[in-house]
């Protein structure tokens, strides 16, 4: 999870504040998300089990955590990670250096399509929807229009919390976490796996979603 801001944006979540933020963070990034991210290895499970993608784009791709995955399961497939923090990058090019030019790193946002020829029969979001304040909205029909023809759009997110002063601590840390995810999920894509999972004892909940393209 990292992020790749939409314009326009406004108050502590432009993309100033999230750069430093991540320039801070990306060095300890992978050491301590353990912790909290839950989710991150079974939704590559979940999308091994119903298909093996051949074109494969993660946006908000960090330190390149989950390429490195995608890589080692679908061996054949060539990825495409778009981001804002170039020191998240940085990590990440030297995470994927083993995978070659099968790697393709973008820093830039995702405010539209990238429109490679073909489509992408994967796009993965990790962790990276809920960052999106405003324009998570645009991000998602981005990415349904990058898709293939019954390509999938997978989703691991932070999704809600019935307490306040957690929804709050969020919100410092730039995530927004009040069930905006699901509903426009549900409604852009077939659902093929739809689920909200509790997190440390109902504290917090996050989403796992797999949907194929309409």
């Amino acid at each position: 999870m990292s992020v790749v801001f939409l314009t326009p944006p406004s108050g502590p979540n432009q993309p100033g504040a999230i750069e430093n933020y991540y320039r801070l963070h990306a060095r300890i990034y992978d050491g301590t998300r353990w912790s909290f991210l839950f989710g991150r290895a079974a939704i590559l499970a979940e999308v091994a089990a119903r298909a093996r993608p051949a074109r494969i784009l993660e946006v908000g791709c960090g330190t390149g955590r989950n390429l490195v995955e995608l890589g080692a399961r679908f061996p054949g497939a060539t990825l495409t990670g778009v981001d804002l923090s170039a020191p998240m990058l940085a990590v990440a090019r030297r995470k994927t250096a083993a995978l070659g030019a099968r790697v393709e790193l973008r820093q830039q946002c995702y405010n539209a399509p990238l429109g490679v020829a073909g489509g992408f029969d994967l796009v993965l979001f990790s962790y990276a929807l809920s960052m999106f304040n405003p324009g998570f909205e645009t991000a998602m029909q981005a990415a349904v229009a990058d898709l293939a023809p019954g390509g999938r759009l997978a989703v691991v997110d932070f999704h809600a919390t019935r307490f306040r002063w957690f929804e709050r601590w969020m919100g410092v840390n730039h995530v927004r976490m009040n069930g905006q995810l699901q509903p426009l999920l549900q409604t852009s894509l077939t659902p093929e796996v739809n689920r909200v999972n509790a997190a440390y004892g109902g504290v917090w909940q996050y989403l796992t979603f797999v949907g194929r393209k309409k």
